[in-house]
């Protein structure tokens, strides 16, 4: 079977939708906001993204265990019309399939967690204001100082789907999302810090919950990616409710 561009949003969510969890992170990137940015390619039940709002862009190609040798055939298949650079998001063992046509770099294994047990939320005190695009110099800032690197697309602000805590005037914590989807019912945490000066005193655990709530008011499936290495953010995640659910691996590519 053929790889084919598929450009009809109600076929990818049918097939995306079978596993939100898993493809929560492609569901949330059929909404407007996302859907100008995106190329989507399909072989079969297997379906890849390439977003293209991020310089490089990003392919995203997640799969079951008993669908990794399908998705393998589809992004061997798709490699020669692939950006010479790019990011990838993969299920284990799928960038065998582009090594023919990439050198790659690795960037780390990553956990999916979901919120499976928001009972536990009530555990942890909720914290947290609305932050909008006028608070944007003040979560710049605190990025640059407390969570260098991260991927933050400030529109994302405009959802009204971010947090904060502050001392005095000053942002000390932030928990926001990289995708937020009530079409379709799935919403994903980033960009989740607080201020060196202010960690382990719970800030972070408050915020997040405080955010989840709000979240659980508008979709059904709250997940998220964290660094398999990041021990302390995986404990507080599991904290509120969270439970890793696959692994996935990240990677750096360049056409050879």
């Amino acid at each position: 079977m053929p790889v084919r561009a598929e450009h009809d949003r109600a076929v990818l969510a049918e097939l995306l939708g079978r596993d939100p969890v898993l493809h929560a992170y492609q569901l949330g990137d059929l909404d407007d906001f996302f859907w100008p940015y995106t190329s989507w390619f399909r072989r079969g039940e297997q379906v890849v993204l390439l977003y293209h709002g991020v310089d490089p862009p990003t392919v995203l190609a997640f799969a079951a265990p008993a669908d990794t040798a399908a998705m393998a055939a589809l992004l061997a298949e798709l490699a020669p019309v692939l950006p010479a650079r790019l990011y990838a998001h993969l299920s284990p063992g799928l960038v065998d399939a582009l090594s023919g046509s990439f050198r790659f770099e690795p960037g780390g294994r990553h956990h999916r967690m979901a919120l499976t047990d928001p009972a536990r939320l009530a555990a942890v005190a909720p914290a947290g204001v609305v932050l909008g695009a006028a608070d944007l110099p003040q979560v710049g800032e605190l990025y640059e100082r407390s969570y260098p690197g991260n991927w933050f697309d400030a529109r994302m602000l405009d959802t009204g789907q971010y947090l904060g805590v502050r001392d005095g005037g000053e942002l000390i914590a932030v928990a926001g999302v990289h995708v937020f989807s009530p079409a379709y019912r799935v919403a994903a945490l980033g960009n989740v810090t607080t201020h060196p000066r202010w960690r382990g005193r719970g800030l972070g655990a408050a915020v997040v919950a405080g955010l989840c709530a709000r979240l659980r008011a508008s979709v059904t499936h709250v997940t998220l990616n964290v660094k398999a290495d990041n021990a302390a953010a995986v404990r507080l995640y599991e904290r509120v409710g969270f439970t890793r659910v696959a692994d996935y691996d990240e990677w750096t590519l360049t056409a050879r």
